[in-house]
């Protein structure tokens, strides 16, 4: 969504508030915004503003490299990876679909959408060989999906119809979740709805949700899935970042149903959501642009942990380490439990 394409914050430094952290490293300091993050080769591999993507080694920081897609400022919300390469794709129109070699970077365009309101939100792959990405919606509001399959990327048709100033935001690539047996969606702005898909068929089910939601900066920014029955959905309203009113919700029966949890006792606006692995979705951590906060009971209570600031996205490289990136850097977050 085009309404959060600049977020301005400052930084203030880490005050840690909980047991569960043992250290808190940047290992990656320039002047970027990152909102996508993968793990590979033991490397945090990113894309970011100025056409730029790279990698900084997790074991060895110095170990580092960074290259550009494009002689074009082009701006990246979205990655992902299969067996051989990474994808990305740039947020505005013309859309460029990047594919990147792991073998020695070299890089291409292999798929453009030119059509104006073309905005890349989202991309998720489902496995190495099926991937989707969401855009906002053209003038006829239907959700609008592009997929790879079989090393191509198409345009998937027959898309349900959005409700009007109904988007998604591009804040952590991560509206988009799955199983094997579903991918799900997370709507904002005037409505935050969630749409899933079956994946044998590619059929759409639109479920209403709880969450905050009736204007632009409003609704689910991030979710995640434990298994094909229970999620996780975070977000709120970034335009007024201590809200914490309606912004956090579960569901135990994929996607079907959610409930509210832990309302006006929450840290407030939070970009992304992820289960810690092997938890079963009973522990996950959570960024915002002014904190860093962690959930062990399925999400129906939350502690801060950080009150580190201008952190939009964050990722599990294992149970006890999460990499986190955002506004100039990237840093590695170790607990103990």
């Amino acid at each position: 969504m085009k309404k959060i394409f600049t977020i301005i914050g400052s930084f203030l430094g880490m005050t840690v508030f909980s047991q569960h952290v043992k250290s808190f490293e940047t290992i990656l300091n320039d002047q970027i915004s990152i909102r996508a993050l993968e793990i590979y080769d033991h490397k945090v591999w990113y894309s970011g503003t100025d056409s730029r993507f790279g990698f900084v080694d997790l074991k060895d920081p110095v170990n580092q490299k960074q290259i550009r897609l494009s002689e074009k400022k082009l701006q990246f919300r979205t990655l992902g990876q299969d067996k051989n390469a990474f994808y990305a794709i740039n947020v505005e129109s013309p859309a460029e679909f990047f594919k990147i070699s792991k073998k020695d970077l070299q890089h291409e365009v292999v798929f453009r959408d030119t059509v104006k309101t073309a905005f890349y939100d989202a991309l998720h792959f489902v496995n190495h060989r099926l991937a989707y990405t969401l855009s906002d919606s053209d003038k006829d509001n239907r959700l609008k999906l592009a997929v790879l399959k079989a090393g191509k990327w198409e345009m998937l048709k027959n898309n349900p119809v959005l409700n009007e100033g109904e988007a998604a935001f591009a804040a952590s690539n991560t509206n988009i979740a799955s199983t094997k047996k579903y991918l799900w969606i997370a709507t904002g702005g005037k409505s935050s709805r969630i749409i899933r898909m079956n994946l044998k068929n590619n059929q759409p089910e639109i479920f209403e949700t709880p969450f905050i939601q009736g204007t632009s900066s409003q609704g689910m920014y991030s979710i995640d899935f434990a298994d094909d029955t229970f999620g996780i959905a975070v977000g709120g309203d970034y335009t007024m970042q201590d809200a914490n009113i309606n912004n956090i919700a579960t569901t135990h029966d994929g996607g079907r149903t959610w409930q509210i949890q832990a309302s006006g006792k929450n840290a407030g606006y939070m970009t992304c959501v992820r289960i810690r692995p092997g938890s079963g979705g009973k522990e996950m951590i959570a960024v915002g642009d002014r904190h860093i906060s962690y959930s062990s009971d399925y999400g129906k209570s939350w502690t801060k942990i950080s009150d580190e600031k201008n952190l939009y996205v964050c990722q599990w490289t294992d149970e006890d380490t999460v990499v986190l990136a955002g506004k100039d850097r990237v840093a590695v977050l170790e607990l103990t439990f």
